[in-house]
């Protein structure tokens, strides 16, 4: 009697753990990823497994990541922000627009002092965010097709401010932070690294953050608890926007230039940060956590792989092949969590 109570004791609690693994598989399997790399790389190049790499793995990925703080409150909404790229680099192209450029830079550029730029560079990107929420939110646009319209909203801003030239100037402030350092810490990780502490604790510690989840996770429920759903989508729209802005900004004062087309890969990259990470393409499941993982997860891969030699092109491929995995994680936990709640 007693040995039969025992093991169903026990089967019940390897039940148990079997069914939290199930539930926490969006979690674990991104930082399994991880590790597995890490250690992967470090083996394979002796080079890889320093401090000076660690470091540039993360200015690498602080463009990427400040992009993917706005994308992950949208996602967490069950939404989705084509036009983070497109507006991040309308945005540093209308920095350095406003900005004094050597007079060999034919641009026709506009000289303003440098603080007053940079708010004509926020006010655009606010005013890009602002237009993808009234189409979602008020007309009723889908966000796929909304923000894809942005997209060429803003390649088109891109286009007729530079003209094909290539201005190189950006205000001192925007210059300091996206390509100096305080000591041997690049400023562009500081701003990347208080973005995303900063995008944490609104999403876990404040009304709005849990709004964001409650209208990911059943938009519906959320609208009979009183949340202005509207209002919640309308906010992450241009909470994206901005997080592209300054993003935009520091970067073209990381690359040491303003030109079309430059922030283009960055729109797969900072999905596929949020993604990988194990944020849910389908609401309410997520946070900066994850994202801080998949973030990780891309720069060790592409810092790896080019440790290692591993052909440009290739590399394109393992990153499709990455991304591909991580998506069928996505919809596979989220059937496992639908199947245990039942």
């Amino acid at each position: 009697m007693i040995s039969e109570r025992a093991s169903e004791f026990a089967g019940g609690r390897r039940g148990r753990v079997a069914a939290w693994l199930q539930l926490q598989l969006r979690n674990l399997a991104p930082f399994a990823t991880l590790l597995f790399l890490a250690v992967f790389f470090a083996v394979a190049s002796p080079s890889f497994a320093t401090f000076s790499n660690v470091g540039n793995i993360l200015t690498q990925i602080s463009v990427t990541g400040i992009i993917a703080v706005g994308l992950t409150f949208v996602i967490l909404c069950a939404e989705i922000d084509l036009s983070v790229a497109s507006i991040a680099n309308a945005t540093g192209i209308v920095v350095a627009f406003f900005t004094a450029q050597d007079p060999s830079v034919n641009i026709g550029n506009i000289a303003l002092p440098g603080i007053v730029a940079i708010l004509v560079a926020l006010a655009s990107c606010s005013a890009l965010g602002v237009v993808n929420a009234f189409g979602v939110t008020r007309i009723g646009i889908p966000s796929f097709i909304m923000t894809l319209a942005m997209l060429q909203i803003g390649a088109g801003i891109s286009a007729m401010l530079v003209r094909g030239q290539i201005a190189y100037a950006v205000p001192a402030l925007i210059g300091t932070l996206g390509s100096r350092s305080i000591g041997l810490v690049p400023w562009i990780v500081i701003v990347a690294a208080s973005t995303l502490l900063t995008g944490h604790l609104v999403l876990a510690y404040t009304r709005f953050g849990r709004y964001v989840y409650m209208v990911g996770g059943n938009r519906e429920a959320a609208e009979y608890s009183g949340v202005n759903v509207r209002a919640i989508i309308a906010a992450v729209m241009v909470i994206s926007a901005v997080c592209s802005g300054v993003a935009g900004m520091l970067g073209v004062a990381y690359f040491g230039s303003a030109q079309q087309n430059e922030f283009d890969a960055y729109l797969l990259d900072s999905i596929a940060a949020v993604v990988v990470g194990g944020t849910s393409l389908f609401g309410g499941q997520g946070g900066i956590g994850n994202t801080i993982v998949g973030l990780l997860v891309l720069g060790v891969l592409n810092n790896g792989l080019d440790h290692v030699n591993v052909d440009s092109f290739l590399k394109i491929l393992i990153r499709g092949l990455i991304l591909l995995i991580a998506l069928i994680i996505n919809v596979y936990a989220q059937r496992l969590r639908s199947a245990v709640r039942e």
